[in-house]
């Protein structure tokens, strides 16, 4: 009898009704800085729509992405599991350098995967934008992003399936001959439009729109990636919003757009009252702003460094039907958490079943993005340096530690040799401007044992010193901490002076 309860429990996700499985849409952007946005104290230009969401949700300013570089931030906020478990550690590129790096080339679908998940609980599942997951460059066998899931897709030039790729216009030149880039992409899958780079958020949009009136045709809860190209390089902003040509000009001029073209899909859930109360929407960037582009004060570092320019990352989360009243409007910012908590919290969120044999890195903390609590991650969060990104380059004059820490507010970062220890307490000092590892040789001995704990239970990179056999042409599954199963078939088918900046106000 026990064992039939048990069995029917398993099952009671599928019989939940739309009501009580929320739809979910996440918009990550790509290489936005920490103070980009208006309503994050970025001053360059008015990001209204994004604004109005922060407005009517929470804003969290101690927030993080899981790796300072596009591919690995995607695959932890994806699987919920630290992406150096599926050996990627920085972007996916073409065959020969992924494995010179030490890194599989796509993520192995046999990786939990929180789309598949709901698709397996009624939802109609869409991913809408960047990928870069597998299927780029002349990695050209991937699984097709249907593999991880999803019932629908549009990508860019960096994913499997059905895309949209970039012509490119500058003021002056004829609009009759725009640019093409990244034409070697149309043999990644059929379907390609070519449509103007300065409108492809749009074009993302306007699919997602399609795919989420279908869902409510078919009275299916929908869960949405739309995931821009914007705002990365190379930038391609409207004719009118060049400014006056600079890098940062142009960047911000494509962030402009980006914001104009993303309101349509916020509107279309905000009027909608059927939408608005059942509807969470969860904007984040993948990691931090490329250095003279984007910024991120008072953060030191950029993309690429795990300093806290390149991890933190701004996190809104829209919901008044769903979220807390009395939270509404407000920032919190006390509680730590990371993309790894965003996936696993979404499980609870939408009353759906973990995936079986697999355990996730990240913590529940539904309570706390939905405005009822405000608790953080009660684990410490590790980060390892991309293998190709030691520092000295991409336009900061410093080495890039190897390996960095956080836990309540101390952060440690330390090279894989134990050199060049440093420690920052983040409740004074954001900025990294102070190490005091000298001054609290116990906490540097705490967080230095649990780093080396975390990091030498996942398999290594080509960053690493006599580094492990590198994979072949296929994902596997690496050695996983927490007695997760350690393989998986392959598949080869397819802050200076805080009290300046209100947000870092504890």
């Amino acid at each position: 009898m026990t064992r039939f309860l048990l069995l029917i429990a398993s099952f009671l996700p599928l019989f939940a009704s739309a009501a009580e499985r929320p739809n979910i849409i996440t918009v990550f952007i790509d290489d936005m800085g920490w103070t980009d946005l208006s309503c994050f104290e970025g001053s360059h230009v008015k990001t209204e729509n994004i604004d109005r969401l922060a407005a009517e949700g929470i804003k969290f300013t101690n927030f993080y992405v899981n790796s300072p570089i596009c591919s690995p931030s995607r695959v932890a906020l994806t699987t919920g599991q630290y992406p150096q478990r599926w050996r990627i550690t920085s972007y996916l590129n073409n065959r020969r350098s992924n494995i010179r790096r030490g890194m599989a080339q796509w993520l192995d679908p046999a990786a939990p995967v929180l789309a598949r998940e709901l698709q397996k609980n009624g939802y109609a599942t869409g991913h809408f934008g960047k990928w870069h997951m597998g299927g780029q460059r002349d990695v050209d066998d991937a699984p097709p992003i249907s593999d991880y899931g999803f019932d629908r897709s549009l990508t860019n030039f960096e994913g499997m399936g059905p895309k949209l790729l970039p012509l490119t216009l500058k003021p002056g030149q004829n609009p009759e001959t725009p640019g093409r880039i990244w034409q070697n992409a149309t043999r990644l899958g059929e379907g390609v439009i070519w449509m103007q780079r300065s409108h492809i958020t749009k074009g993302f949009v306007d699919a997602a729109l399609e795919f989420i009136d279908q869902a409510r045709d078919d009275k299916k809860p929908f869960f949405v990636n739309l995931w821009p190209d914007d705002v990365h390089s190379p930038f391609f902003p409207p004719l009118d919003k060049w400014g006056d040509g600079t890098k940062r000009s142009i960047y911000y001029g494509v962030l402009d757009a980006m914001d104009e073209q993303l309101g349509p899909l916020f509107d279309r859930i905000r009027n909608d009252k059927a939408l608005a109360a059942s509807t969470l929407i969860i904007v984040a960037s993948d990691n931090g702003h490329e250095t003279g582009a984007g910024r991120s004060d008072p953060l030191r570092g950029a993309k690429t460094w795990l300093y806290e320019g390149g991890i933190r990352s701004p996190l809104i989360v829209w919901g008044p039907g769903l979220m807390e009243k009395s939270s509404l409007g407000k920032a919190n910012t006390s509680s730590v958490l990371c993309a790894l908590d965003v996936n696993r919290s979404l499980y609870t969120v939408c009353k759906t079943n973990l995936p079986g044999e697999t355990g996730l890195d990240g913590e529940d903390l539904s309570a706390t993005i939905l405005g009822k609590e405000r608790s953080s991650r009660t684990a410490p969060i590790f980060w390892r340096r991309p293998p190709d990104r030691p520092g000295f380059g991409h336009g900061l004059q410093e080495d890039n530690p190897d390996l960095a820490v956080r836990e309540g507010r101390w952060k440690f970062l330390v090279n894989y040799d134990g050199s060049d220890p440093q420690l920052y307490h983040l409740g004074k000092d954001p900025g990294e401007t102070l190490n005091v590892a000298d001054n609290f040789p116990e906490v540097v001995k705490d967080l230095h044992a649990k780093l080396k704990k975390w990091n030498s239970s996942l398999p290594t990179d080509a960053g690493a010193p006599k580094a492990r056999a590198v994979p072949g042409a296929t994902s596997k599954a690496a050695p996983t901490i927490e007695g997760q199963r350690s393989n998986s078939p392959q598949l080869a088918s397819r802050l200076q002076k805080p009290g300046t900046f209100s947000l870092l106000q504890p």
